[in-house]
């Protein structure tokens, strides 16, 4: 569960003068819903993920997960509720470790951080969970990380997000640097890993048409504040085209990026 309670960031541009980003934001996530964030460049999206995770601080507000106010905790303690992955698949995985242990830093992370399994099981365990992928995997445990593909990191990453056993998954744009093929092997590992995991998870995405159908409610944001949020009904008989008019009326303008819209 995630509770987002008037939540205010800003960043300081110098000179006396700052950015708001976020702008006195309130959202409730109950458990286990899956909720696509849109919003055009700028809207304050990545931003929202990042002070959910802790990255960024406060200027105001506050931030619940599973009952727990951590708005005052940093990002390490928050990692115990929240796994992430971002849009550059170079960036969730150590690109000059292999595999295998790129794989246990992220099983340490978890609850079972202080009872590692006996090497040999570790290893039984990753290659199991590894085959799961369907991509060859399993025979490169001890291959370094730099020699995958970009849709084998990133979908690598995903694994390293659900193995520390966290609640909450933070998915910032995470298939758009992939090719389609890529990119749509990668969305079905979200999907499975979401449903295996009983996660609750945010999906920043550009893609509209992505947006409806991997998530049970969609959130659209404008300049720092929630502008729409569709579920149920709503969200079912929801189109892109009604999307895009929706974007349209909140921006007070045309899209210029409206072919990205109806991908």
């Amino acid at each position: 569960m995630i509770r987002l309670e008037d939540i205010v960031v800003a960043f300081d541009l110098g000179g006396g003068q700052e950015h708001t980003v976020l702008r006195g934001l309130s959202l409730e996530i109950p458990e286990g819903q899956t909720v696509s964030i849109i919003g055009s460049n700028g809207a304050g999206k990545s931003t929202l993920l990042n002070a959910i995770a802790g990255t960024v601080p406060l200027r105001s507000g506050r931030i619940v997960l599973n009952g727990f106010d951590v708005t005052n905790e940093p990002e390490w303690v928050r990692a115990l509720h929240v796994g992430r992955v971002r849009q550059d698949p170079l960036a969730g995985t150590a690109g000059d470790m292999t595999v295998i242990d790129n794989l246990a830093l992220a099983y340490r992370k978890g609850p079972r951080r202080f009872r590692m399994a006996t090497p040999a099981r570790f290893v039984r365990e990753m290659r199991q969970r590894v085959a799961e992928l369907g991509m060859g995997l399993e025979d490169r445990l001890h291959e370094n990380v730099s020699r995958l593909s970009g849709g084998q990191r990133q979908a690598l990453t995903m694994l390293m997000a659900v193995l520390s056993r966290p609640s909450v998954l933070l998915l910032d744009e995470h298939t758009a640097a992939l090719d389609p093929a890529n990119a749509e092997m990668v969305g079905m590992l979200t999907r499975r890993f979401i449903e295996q995991c009983g996660l609750t998870a945010l999906i920043v995405t550009h893609d509209m048409k992505r947006a409806l159908e991997q998530a049970d409610r969609v959130v659209m944001m404008h300049e720092g504040t929630v502008v729409a949020d569709l579920a149920g009904e709503e969200k079912a008989k929801m189109d892109v085209p009604g999307l895009v008019a929706m974007f349209r009326k909140a921006r007070g303008t045309e899209y210029a990026e409206d072919r990205d819209l109806l991908r």
